[in-house]
Parts: structure tokens; sequence; C-alpha cells
């Protein structure tokens, strides 16, 4: 049972010491300087893979862990499947508590809320547009890709770096590898966060 830290900031020039000083009583710190929006996060996998059973992942903000709400509640949920608690220092949530996994079920029941008012919303806008005649749905862009997705990867180019090549996102990429190639796949630890 041990006390796992993550420490995050967002670029190169920031400095995770205060971070540090908070998660000093943590056994080991997973640190990394990459933007949260980023899906590629090697040493949040890396700290998702190494917790066990009965260990705590301590962060000191929600922010430093997950870029929004829908991914904390999966982060959470991965924990919660290897019976590993999370600690948010700044807001007092703590899993390991009835209470905070309260907050932690209240925050993704706003999140879930908000996701469906956004969702009504937005259907009635096409609804509106298409009655309207102006509604044409989005161009694909990911699959008009797929080609030049896949020489990439034979190539040897990384999916962060394909990702930036050809504006589209890591899943988008994924996705392409596994309707096109799945021979492709790289099978490493299973966390697709």
């Amino acid at each position: 049972m041990a006390t796992i830290g993550y420490a995050r900031v967002s670029t190169t020039g920031q400095s995770l010491d205060a971070q540090l000083a908070a998660l000093s009583g943590c056994e080991k710190i997973f640190r990394e300087k990459v933007s949260g929006a980023k899906d590629d996060r090697p040493e949040l996998l890396a700290m998702l893979e190494f917790v066990r059973e009965g260990d705590t992942v301590q962060v000191t903000k929600l922010d430093r862990l997950a870029r929004n709400t829908r991914h904390l509640l999966e982060i959470s949920e991965y924990l919660q499947s290897k019976s590993v608690a999370l600690n948010i220092l700044n807001i007092g949530i703590n899993t390991a508590t009835p209470t905070g996994k309260l907050m932690l079920t209240m925050i993704g029941a706003i999140a879930t809320f908000e996701r469906e008012m956004m969702l009504e919303r937005q259907a009635e806008g096409i609804a509106l547009a298409k009655l309207k005649g102006k509604y044409k749905g989005r161009k694909p862009t990911a699959r008009s890709k797929a080609k030049e997705v896949i020489e990439l990867v034979e190539n040897g180019t990384s999916k962060a770096e394909i990702s930036h090549l050809l504006k589209i996102g890591i899943t988008s990429i994924y996705r392409i590898i596994r309707t096109e190639r799945p021979d492709l796949l790289d099978h490493q630890q299973g966390v697709k966060l």
C-alpha cells in the first residue's frame, strides 16, 4: 500500500517544484512537462499501470491529472477497478472515504447533465438547420487522411507526431489503424485514456 504522486506542468518553462513539495510524502512520483490537453501523456499512463491494489494516487489539483471532467471520471473508474484510491489535495477529495466517493460522483453527475443539455441544444440546432436546408454535416477529416496515417505508422512515426503533422486526434489515428491495418497496433499495456 503505497502513495503514488503525479505532478504535471504544461510547458518546459514551468517548474514542478511546488507540486513536488506538496507530494513529498509520496513513495514514488511520476512527473511530466506536457500540456494537459494532449492525449499522449506517457508518465500518466505509466503511473496508471504502476499502481496496485491498496495504493493511493495523490495529485495537487484536478487539472494536473485530467484534461476535463470526463477524463477525470475515466481515470477514477480505472483506479477503482484496480482498488486504488484517488486523493486530490486542493479540494480534499479522497475516494478512499465515502464523502470523497460522493463528491466525485456528484462531479460526474453534473458533467453528465451538462453533456446531455449540450447534446439536446445541438440536436435542436441541427433540426432547425435541416429545416432551413443549411445543414450539411461536418466533413470527415481523419478518414480522408487514412492512407497518410498508415504510411506514417509504417515508417515508424509516433502517434503524437502523426497527430501533429496531420492535425487529427490520436483517437482517430488508432481508429484508422484498427480499421485499415490492425497488425500495426502496438499492443502495449492496454491503458487507453
